[in-house]
């Protein structure tokens, strides 16, 4: 009797361990499932080049702390386009949005096309999130223009580029700003955006903020502590800079004369306000993180840095400007930080800005619409072993530019190509003019693109790469990713 009541005993301890195993196990599953959805700040800067990022300590810290995507391109090097397609996920022959202004551009257009309907933010306030939207918007938005569906808070200048005297859309109300230190746009974006944190958090709910400054655009206005830093730096002077022999470029370019020593000075005074401009920048990267910890959701938060567009600054015999196919112009920086990302990885997968608002659906636990062209990066933000990498993207360009009152107009000198369209591989950039001209660059072997080896490229080669960018500037949704 004494055994068979120490085996039942016996048994009922070890149903009582199960049991309790089970329940923790179940406990866990539910915590998990009720996890709280991350929120996602995207600092969204201004033609922002690569050259400028050894200039920024709070981004580099984020290199070291998170993912930087090396091969990231925009759809288009011009500010409307490329901020459409960030914010839809959709490619310009699919938004309508090719230019700054006009039938085929801007503000007018982007709403005319249904775009304002269909962003990351009318997608994650739909799924609960606290939205936010500060600095710019999209070209041709005034401050008196009414708030865009999707944004719960709406901070948003039209003409921003002096960062001072200017006017903020304030969830409907229009303030004006002065030309006091205080008034310096960045700075007044930095402390919105640590308010609006704060005011989540104390909300307890999921937040997505884009902050977009308008530095360091020109006129390249740095904050008024900042306006004397760098004394002497000069621009970049890498093989394409002032390129010796243009003869194998398209006619849009080749008989641009070499750069003159005044251009040359002007060059580097760009550059070195651009510099100064991008501090401002920096420090507010290192605010809004501060405020996050502050908070206490610095370890729940993703914080994403890019650029709308790159720039040019002496590559190809061309003044400041962008807008050309190049990688100057093309290639921007992408750095993720945040829950699950690998601190100081690097991935060379072909990422686009197609590819942000899908991964800041994803990340939201949102569906990502079937008529969203690009993907979700999330996979890629761990090292290892990643999702198939694309084949190529699509770059897009309505040209030449002669838009009066464009701040993106450029004289002569800085380029002004006319349309075309081009496919950025692994290694490889490919483009189709619309007058018939043609350019191809092995980046492998060529990475300053000198040498225009159009007509020597093999023939199989020519023709994978002619089916692959007519597929893609045709394609829609799933057949563009």
């Amino acid at each position: 009797m004494k055994r068979i009541l120490a085996l039942t005993s016996a048994a009922c301890l070890a149903l009582s361990a199960c049991g309790a195993a089970a329940a923790e196990r179940s406990s866990q599953q539910v915590t998990a499932q009720k996890k709280p959805p991350p929120n996602i700040v995207f600092v969204l800067t201004d033609d922002l080049a690569m050259n400028l990022v050894p200039y920024m300590p709070n981004v580099q810290k984020m290199q070291q702390q998170g993912t930087t995507f090396s091969n990231y391109f925009v759809t288009d090097s011009l500010c409307c386009p490329s901020r459409t397609t960030t914010f839809t996920g959709r490619l310009p022959h699919n938004t309508g949005v090719f230019t700054n202004g006009g039938k085929d551009g801007g503000y007018q257009t982007f709403n005319a096309r249904g775009n304002q309907n269909h962003t990351f933010a009318t997608a994650l306030q739909a799924a609960g999130y606290r939205t936010a939207m500060m600095g710019k918007y999209l070209n041709g938005y005034q401050p008196t223009d009414p708030v865009p569906p999707g944004w719960s808070e709406w901070d948003v200048a039209g003409n921003g580029y002096p960062e001072f005297n200017y006017s903020l859309n304030e969830n409907g109300r229009v303030v004006k700003y002065g030309n006091k230190p205080k008034d310096y746009l960045t700075n007044v974006l930095s402390g919105k955006g640590q308010q609006f944190i704060g005011q989540s958090a104390k909300a307890g709910k999921p937040f997505v903020l884009e902050i977009a400054t308008f530095a360091p655009h020109a006129p390249y206005t740095p904050a008024p502590q900042d306006k004397n830093k760098f004394p002497g730096l000069k621009a970049p002077r890498g093989p394409a800079f002032n390129e010796a022999d243009m003869s194998d470029k398209p006619a849009w370019i080749k008989n641009h004369k070499r750069l003159t020593a005044k251009q040359i000075t002007t060059i580097d005074t760009v550059f070195r306000k651009r510099a100064q401009a991008v501090q401002a920048v920096d420090r507010m990267i290192g605010n809004i993180q501060t405020a996050l910890k502050n908070n206490g959701v610095d370890r729940d938060t993703y914080l994403v840095f890019s650029s709308d567009n790159g720039f040019h600054l002496g590559e190809h015999r061309l003044a400041q400007g962008k807008m050309t196919a190049y990688d100057t112009d093309i290639r921007v920086p992408l750095v993720v930080k945040g829950p699950g990302v690998a601190a100081g990885h690097q991935t060379s997968t072909l990422a686009q800005n197609t590819d942000l608002c899908p991964t800041f659906e994803d990340l939201a636990g949102v569906k990502v619409p079937a008529a969203v062209d690009g993907r979700s990066l999330a996979p890629f933000f761990k090292a290892g072993p990643a999702a198939k990498s694309r084949d190529g993207v699509l770059i897009e360009h309505h040209g030449p530019d002669h838009l009066a009152g464009d701040p993106d107009l450029q004289a002569a000198a800085s380029g002004n190509p006319p349309s075309y369209e081009a496919v950025r591989t692994g290694h490889e950039v490919y483009v189709e003019y619309a007058d018939g001209e043609r350019e191809y660059y092995d980046l492998s072997r060529d990475p300053n693109e000198l040498d225009n080896a159009v007509t020597r490229v093999p023939a199989a080669r020519l023709k994978q790469l002619t089916a692959l960018l007519h597929r893609l500037e045709k394609c829609s949704g799933k057949t563009c990713r």
